[in-house]
């Protein structure tokens, strides 16, 4: 009886830890281009080409610092790589970046930083709103997202949590 009940116990315990570890998000794998495809086909699945915003992947390498603030709005953090992913000319203000973050790099004070010092009215016609601006993070990528379009905006944010 006295293992029956230390067998019951470790598959309790077990069973339990195995439940916990599916309620979390899976960690991103892949290079910043695949993740940015898999959310581009995520968010734009449907949409005809002439619905969807004109789309250029950029890289952008550490040894840019002036673009990477164009983007992020700061060089001051520990990212090991960046994609942006911006029209190369439109009439609605597109703005999504990929920064993967060096391994042990502080992510929340990242995410502050890009927050506090990115400029939604980078663009000459069109702005998003402060409080549209996402910033968030699975595992060491952040996303930045400045969209205008509510729609898009929230496929992305959505699709960046489900891909």
């Amino acid at each position: 009886m006295k293992k029956f009940k230390i067998f019951s116990l470790v598959a309790i315990l077990l069973g339990g830890l195995f439940l916990l570890g599916g309620c979390g998000q899976k960690e991103l794998t892949g290079s910043l281009e695949e993740i940015m495809n898999d959310l581009n086909e995520y968010t734009f699945k449907g949409y005809a080409d002439d619905e969807k915003p004109f789309l250029a992947n950029i890289n952008v390498l550490q040894d840019a610092p002036d673009n990477v603030e164009y983007y992020i709005g700061t060089t001051d953090i520990e990212y090991e790589e960046i994609l942006a992913s911006e029209p190369m000319m439109g009439s609605q203000a597109y703005s999504v970046v990929l920064v993967k973050m060096k391994d042990g790099a502080d992510i929340e004070g990242a995410k502050q930083k890009i927050l506090d010092n990115v400029d939604p009215r980078k663009w000459i016609c069109v702005e998003v709103p402060k409080e549209d601006v996402i910033v968030k993070n699975r595992g060491n990528v952040i996303i930045l997202i400045m969209v205008n379009d509510e729609t898009f905006r929230e496929k992305l944010d959505k699709g960046f949590d489900e891909i």
